[in-house]
């Protein structure tokens, strides 16, 4: 098998956070070769009803193409394109060192595969394989089977459908040409005071405010992840 490995020992090897649509990526904290994630999280509110619902995006990591400067300059040099590692992630292990203090409030962190095939990204997320949180390290491993009853197609809200929609899983774990996540789902998204409309077409936070009392709160650290790749 080919093994890729980040220690985050020598900064965040091309993972990074996440601002907001328009603001993009932001970095993480690395301390102790840890790559540190703490709330607040942005609320992504690409995948809406119809789709699965909404997500904290804590780590994110490009699996193709060419980083551009500002990507650079908040994710490092990613060893994980430079490695050749391909996007071939059918039947991979991927195994995680972390701990960390959680107010979950009813998510979970998952891992997220997103693929872009003939101009529509699909995003499969593992929800029958979640990632616990500790308050001590543990080691972790998933499995990416392409089985679908494992998984959970993520969909697009309303009025994203021209980029985000429904990819057989299959496809999407033999190219995942785009990148893999560490999320939580599904959030409790609750307006603040009244609102005129089905919030599910607005954008959170944006659009109006929302009650964080009822979103995860805490920090995850991360001080390795392997990914085992089949021959």
């Amino acid at each position: 098998m080919r093994v890729y490995r980040e220690t985050f020992d020598d900064g965040p090897g091309g993972w990074f956070g996440f601002v907001s649509n328009s603001l993009g990526p932001k970095p993480l904290e690395i301390r102790e070769s840890c790559a540190v994630s703490r709330s607040p999280w942005w609320i992504d509110y690409n995948h809406a009803p119809p789709g699965a619902g909404y997500l904290h995006l804590l780590y994110m990591l490009l699996t193709q193409g060419a980083p551009g400067e500002h990507q650079r300059e908040v994710a490092g040099l990613n060893r994980f394109i430079a490695g050749g590692f391909g996007t071939d992630f059918t039947n991979a292990q991927i195994t995680l060192r972390l701990k960390g203090e959680l107010l979950d409030r009813g998510a979970s962190l998952h891992l997220l595969c997103q693929g872009v095939h003939d101009g529509i990204c699909t995003g499969w997320l593992l929800t029958g394989q979640p990632i616990r949180i500790t308050p001590d390290w543990s080691e972790q491993t998933l499995h990416c089977v392409p089985d679908e009853r494992q998984w959970t197609c993520l969909g697009s809200r309303h009025d994203r459908v021209d980029y985000y929609g429904h990819t057989p899983l299959a496809n999407v774990l033999a190219d995942t040409n785009a990148d893999i996540l560490f999320v939580l789902h599904p959030l409790d998204v609750a307006p603040m005071g009244p609102l005129e409309g089905d919030p599910h077409r607005l954008r959170p936070e944006r659009d109006y405010p929302v009650w964080r009392s009822r979103l995860p709160e805490g920090y995850v650290e991360l001080d390795e992840i392997g990914i085992e790749f089949p021959n």
